[in-house]
């Protein structure tokens, strides 16, 4: 595959100065069931923005997600709703503020999710983008990590069915792993006939065969591959040798064969005839974990368990032949990932259930190469107590943050550690504007805090 490196890397640049080509209307508001296009969203783990070689750094070569960005369209400046896992995934899930439901970092065991302030799985009542899709007609499945409740000492966490999905084989942190995946021990039971090295080839023939057997009907999938979350343990040889479960050697490794599978997902696509007819976004949960001196972060600020944008500023690119112009990449269009649900269901022509009070705003022009400007602020909150994952030095940020237009605002809520970074002039976060911008301050701060004043607790018994 021959990639527009010149095009792609020129446009991957990370300033917000403009799109590389306008982009004409590809797309009609709405469809017929016959005609509704399929959804297939994949959402990696811990993958930072460095780690494909079309955003600049090439360090491992990555062809086939390199010609998804090149038949597709490349959003400069998306965020994830966290930089952790669960949270992460309830905010694209339910279109809302993970803080709006009480998860507020990754799920673990009760003692662990009590400590920091959240709820043991997501409610069934919040707003599921799957459940709204299949009201609107939609096969619904689910083929990968879940992460939102389950798993260790939560035995009444809900069934993924529960959320809108019609079929679900999910692995790791989930209420009912598929025991062919996770014997026990997660990574490598003898009993696992799915090993660690083969699971997302396992996930990717479940999606395949989940498409075929629904071919012609309108089918939304999250295909959550884990690969990329350490320990990176490429093959059987590499069990045995736990000091490289986080080497850059195994994490090459790892990566490579995660590229051979998305290669062979969109060759199946093809072969199936519905390639021109599906939606494919890939995007990551959140930045990666700390690892080869900010590399995978393609030289920015933060990682994983951050609120700079290292660990919450993601790879994202959405591929809809005949629809969405190839090669193309917007460079001023700010999106977040609750903002995905609204989008995708304006595509869809499925109805938003009333009585949420959504994170999200329909960006569903932006999807198919329109920039578009963002109303709502964008809002995070990572890292209140001491329980938290917390990082060391320059990454460790304030646990709140907001961005609204080039500004972005961090803060602790006890009013400590003030930051604030015009992110069209320093997008690396280095030169603190703060104490030259006090209106700013002030209107943002404001807005932050009274944000943060409606976040839900086990200990408010709000739901």
């Amino acid at each position: 595959m021959n990639i527009n490196k010149s095009k792609l890397l020129t446009g991957l640049s990370f300033m917000s100065s403009g799109l590389i080509a306008s982009v004409p209307a590809l797309a009609r508001d709405t469809y017929t069931n016959e005609e509704k296009p399929n959804i297939l969203i994949i959402y990696t783990d811990d993958m930072g923005i460095g780690d494909l070689s079309c955003y600049n750094t090439g360090w491992t070569k990555t062809p086939n997600l390199d010609q998804i960005a090149s038949e597709g369209l490349i959003i400069n400046n998306y965020y994830s709703a966290a930089p952790v896992s669960s949270a992460s995934r309830v905010g694209l899930t339910t279109g809302m503020f993970p803080l709006q439901w009480g998860i507020n970092t990754y799920l673990s065991d009760k003692k662990h999710n009590s400590n920091c302030e959240q709820f043991d799985y997501l409610s069934t009542s919040a707003p599921s983008m799957a459940r709204i899709l299949k009201d609107a007609g939609y096969n619904t499945g689910h083929f990968g990590k879940w992460h939102m409740g389950g798993g260790r000492d939560v035995k009444n966490a809900p069934q993924i069915t529960e959320y809108g999905f019609d079929e679900y084989i999910s692995t790791w942190e989930s209420p009912d792993p598929d025991p062919v995946i996770t014997g026990s021990n997660w990574i490598w039971s003898d009993k696992d006939e799915v090993k660690r090295w083969s699971r997302t080839a396992y996930f990717v023939d479940k999606t395949l065969d989940f498409l075929s057997r629904h071919k012609g009907e309108p089918c939304f999938v999250n295909l959550w591959p884990d690969d990329m979350h350490t320990p990176w343990v490429q093959d059987e040889e590499a069990v045995g040798k736990r000091k490289t479960w986080e080497s850059q050697p195994n994490f090459h490794e790892v990566l490579i064969e995660y590229d051979i599978q998305m290669g062979r997902l969109m060759e199946g696509l093809k072969k199936l005839g519905i390639d021109k007819n599906t939606i494919v976004i890939f995007t990551s949960d959140n930045g990666p974990a700390p690892s080869f001196k900010q590399i995978r972060a393609n030289g920015l600020r933060g990682t994983k368990n951050s609120l700079y944008e290292g660990g919450i500023r993601m790879p994202f690119m959405v591929r809809w032949p005949d629809k969405v112009k190839a090669g193309e990449i917007d460079k001023t269009s700010l999106i977040f990932a609750a903002d995905l649900l609204p989008s995708l269901c304006k595509i869809a022509g499925a109805n938003l259930p009333k009585g949420h009070s959504w994170a999200g705003e329909d960006m569903s022009k932006v999807l198919i190469g329109k920039p578009q400007k963002r109303k709502k602020d964008m809002m995070w909150d990572f890292g209140r107590n001491k329980y938290f994952a917390q990082l060391k030095g320059a990454n460790r940020s304030p646990h709140l943050a907001l961005r609204r237009g080039n500004w972005k605002l961090l803060m602790n809520s006890d009013g400590t550690q003030i930051e604030l970074y015009n992110m069209a002039k320093d997008e690396n976060e280095a030169m603190n504007v703060a104490e030259s911008n006090p209106k700013v301050v002030k209107e943002l701060s404001k807005a932050l805090l009274e944000w943060w004043a409606k976040r839900l607790t086990p200990e408010k018994n709000q739901l």
